[in-house]
């Protein structure tokens, strides 16, 4: 069988990045990802911090009081989820470019199984630097590559050297790799597992190494025989290309909308780009949820489930997206945003057939 080559990419402080490089003036400075606490009462939990802000030991969440005390000079900057997620599609985009067995762990990161290598590159490493040098490209954004022939690895390889990393872990670097690594970083050693851990003399990959298979599984279960093959470089998972749940798309207005026709004309469009995407990803589905935020910030969703698929149709998405627009329309419309979203997707190839079994007069 022939030896796989994964990758695991991790963006660099994502959604810091992100607000740095739409807003060039916090380049130099300790970026928090959080509602300022000086303006919420002190509620708030940090998302991320860039690397200025982490020198201060700010950390993903870390109460934002905590985090200003620690750095008050940090700026803190409200987490824009939607344009983050906006980001992510694009990187995954990228993703798909590079191979067909993508698994996204999260918005900003992600396994890719290459061994099939849909660019012919001929090399792991040197599609690593192609992937890598894409993102920025498109994006203008940096991340973190691990190399290997499995996931834990890969896993590992890709927070070794961060930001704008790529490290390699051949098989026969394991050993080297592993050994010197506080046990924390072994993926299932936590809060509770890590002082266990150092009170039995474990405290690095060597320590671990060291211990047979059924003393670990004696003193922690079932991870305890995990971690034994772990730090010999052995994980059978696979790279899981999960299917989307829903396909949506919507859109946020400068000038709100004031007019029932305006909305209608708006569904058009956002039923349009739907069906489209639904095509493309050979889909269907039996639930459509439609979005909306008012000019006081409030969103309101509602749903429709047919017994049968909603067709791929433009007119009958924009029919069925105004009876459920017009059980939910604010008394005074005045609209900040509209979305449109399919769930409850089934390849196109399955269908529910309606038969009529009687005849009706």
């Amino acid at each position: 069988m022939k030896q796989r080559d994964i990758i695991h990419v991790d963006m660099d402080c994502f959604y810091a990045s992100i607000e740095m490089r739409d807003e060039p003036k916090l380049q130099d400075k300790p970026v928090v990802i959080a509602r300022d606490p000086r303006k919420t009462g002190g509620h708030g939990v940090v998302a991320t911090a860039n690397y200025q802000a982490r020198a201060f030991g700010i950390h993903s969440a870390m109460n934002a009081q905590q985090a200003i005390k620690l750095c008050p000079k940090a700026v803190f900057v409200t987490p824009d989820f939607e344009k983050y997620r906006k980001v992510s599609q694009q990187i995954q985009a990228i993703f798909a470019e590079f191979s067909d067995l993508v698994e996204p762990v999260a918005f900003d990161e992600a396994y890719l199984d290459i061994t099939a290598d849909k660019q012919g590159i001929g090399s792991a490493v040197l599609t690593a630097h192609r992937l890598q040098q894409r993102i920025y490209d498109e994006t203008q954004l940096t991340c973190s590559i691990g190399v290997s022939y499995n996931k834990f690895l890969a896993k590992l390889a890709s927070d070794f050297c961060k930001p704008v990393g790529t490290t390699v872990v051949r098989p026969e670097e394991v050993k080297a790799f592993l050994f010197p690594l506080p046990i924390e970083k072994f993926r299932g050693v936590g809060k509770k597992t890590a002082p266990k851990m150092h009170a039995l003399g474990i405290k690095t990959g060597e320590d671990l190494y060291a211990r047979s298979e059924r003393y670990l599984n004696e003193h922690f279960g079932k991870i305890g025989t995990v971690l034994y093959q772990r730090v010999r470089g052995i994980d059978e998972r696979l790279v899981e290309v999960r299917e989307r749940k829903s396909i949506g798309t919507e859109k946020t207005f400068i000038r709100p909308l004031v007019s029932e026709s305006q909305v209608s004309d708006e569904f058009m469009q956002l039923a349009t780009r739907l069906v489209k995407e639904l095509n493309k990803k050979q889909k269907h589905g039996k639930t459509l949820v439609l979005k909306l935020r008012t000019a006081s910030f409030e969103t309101v969703t509602k749903r429709l489930t047919k017994q049968e698929y909603f067709l791929n149709d433009v007119a009958t998405i924009v029919y069925y997206a105004m009876q459920l627009f017009e059980e939910v329309a604010p008394t005074e419309l005045e609209l900040r945003l509209l979305g449109l979203t399919m769930t409850g997707l089934a390849p196109l190839e399955f269908e529910n057939l309606s038969l009529p079994l009687f005849e009706q007069e």
